[in-house]
């Protein structure tokens, strides 16, 4: 792994998924109780032995680069770094333009680490990938680029993912970028194959392509949207599917979702609580690292009244349960649930108080958010759409699959 390096895109502003994201970039977003989104690409590169790592910062950065520092602190391995890279204008005085623009502005980063290949991946997917099985694929091919794929509903895609299609070779051979009807796999009908955002390039082609496309004042700066459609039609493109990818331990049928919503998100953490989930967190030849605070186990009491009872749930540490009926629900760190609550199909981020005998369902609780005794959400449609204010962007809202959201810091019910 000595030839390669990865570029990580963490500067993602992440709007869909207001407002957990009122105070945070998307890639630190708290993912399973005790993750963040960005922990999923990391875990893939440190456990494929490539350790030659930059991330790329732009938006509210500031959680990210404490989470890197606390957890992904890499020392006394000569050539071995995890390195955040804040945004530093260094062509100009604005923000990055496009992922492309991301990379091109920090060309001098790359290039004082002579590599052969170059990793460009985004950092807020849920999935896990032997990024060394793509390496194999991209030498074998001979490739300029290799973009890593995987197979789709079409429906999904419409306006979400840049849509492929491959020869029998595994050559790219057209691609659209979030088209309106996404073109079917031949033979698939209802299925399409979309690009995961993860790239692979011969590192002189990267830095030639970012240099022509910088002086293009029609350009986006966009990997999806101007570099690959200018690159795959000069014949060495390659299209890696995530299917192929092997990791011992992990089911046959691979798991990739974009949690770029506040349903999706939902939709992930219930995944991960499945009777044989798809996507799950125990695998141990597999090992998901991230920064693991000093906090004692999670404490489960009975009361006079009540007795704790958890079922189908993950319960991170430090959180103390009194009492409570929690089912179907992921509680991160240090969150108290007092007697005679009830918690039905919920993610709560951490440091979540709810009081006794508060009633919550399909509700996603970020940080520091207190709910007084009585409280309840999910349960009158009405009453939780008295919470919504129109003249508050950052307030509680309301997916459009009925889940509701309570930002950073809230007191309800006092």
């Amino acid at each position: 792994m000595s030839g390669v390096m990865a570029m990580i895109l963490a500067g993602g502003e992440g709007t869909r998924l207001m407002p957990l994201t009122k105070s945070r970039s998307k890639p630190s977003v708290p993912f399973g109780g005790s993750y963040r989104l960005i922990d999923f690409v990391l875990n893939n590169f440190v456990n494929s032995g490539i350790l030659r790592l930059f991330v790329i910062t732009q938006y509210k950065s500031q959680s990210l680069y404490m989470h890197l520092k606390n957890g992904w602190t890499v020392s006394g391995i000569p050539g071995c770094f995890i390195d955040p890279i804040p945004a530093q204008m260094r062509t100009g005085k604005e923000w990055y333009q496009g992922t492309a623009d991301a990379i091109y502005q920090n060309l001098t980063f790359i290039e004082d680490q002579y590599p052969d290949d170059v990793c460009v991946f985004g950092s807020d997917h849920i999935y896990k990938m032997d990024i060394r099985q793509m390496l194999q694929y991209h030498h074998a091919n001979k490739a300029d680029l290799t973009v890593a794929a995987i197979r789709l509903p079409s429906k999904d895609c419409a306006k979400n993912f840049g849509v492929i299609e491959v020869d029998q070779n595994g050559r790219m051979i057209g691609f659209e970028e979030k088209p309106e009807f996404p073109k079917e796999i031949p033979g698939d009908p209802g299925y399409s194959l979309v690009s995961m955002g993860n790239y692979i390039f011969k590192t002189d082609i990267l830095s030639h392509e970012l240099r022509v496309d910088a002086e293009d004042s029609k350009s986006s700066h966009d990997f999806g949207k101007d570099i690959i459609p200018k690159l795959f039609p000069r014949g060495n493109v390659f299209v890696y599917n995530l299917s192929n990818n092997v990791i011992d331990g992990e089911p046959k049928e691979v798991y990739w979702r974009d949690v770029g919503s506040v349903d999706a998100y939902w939709d992930a953490h219930m995944d991960l609580l499945k009777d044989n989930a798809p996507f799950s967190l125990m695998n141990v030849k597999w090992a998901l690292h991230t920064f693991y605070p000093p906090l004692p186990p999670a404490h489960f009491s009975d009361t006079a009244h009540n007795q704790s009872m958890v079922s189908q749930s993950m319960i991170s540490a430090g959180c103390n349960i009194e009492g409570a009926h929690i089912n179907k629900s992921v509680l991160g760190f240090r969150c108290s649930v007092l007697d005679g609550a009830v918690v039905e199909e919920s993610v709560f981020i951490g440091d979540v108080k709810i009081g006794a005998n508060c009633k919550i369902r399909r509700a996603i609780i970020d940080r520091d958010v207190e709910l007084a005794p009585g409280f309840t959400l999910g349960y009158d449609a009405e009453a939780d759409k008295k919470l919504i204010t129109s003249d508050d962007p950052n307030g509680p809202r309301i997916s459009s699959n009925g889940i509701i959201v309570i930002p950073k810091g809230m007191k309800l019910g006092f």
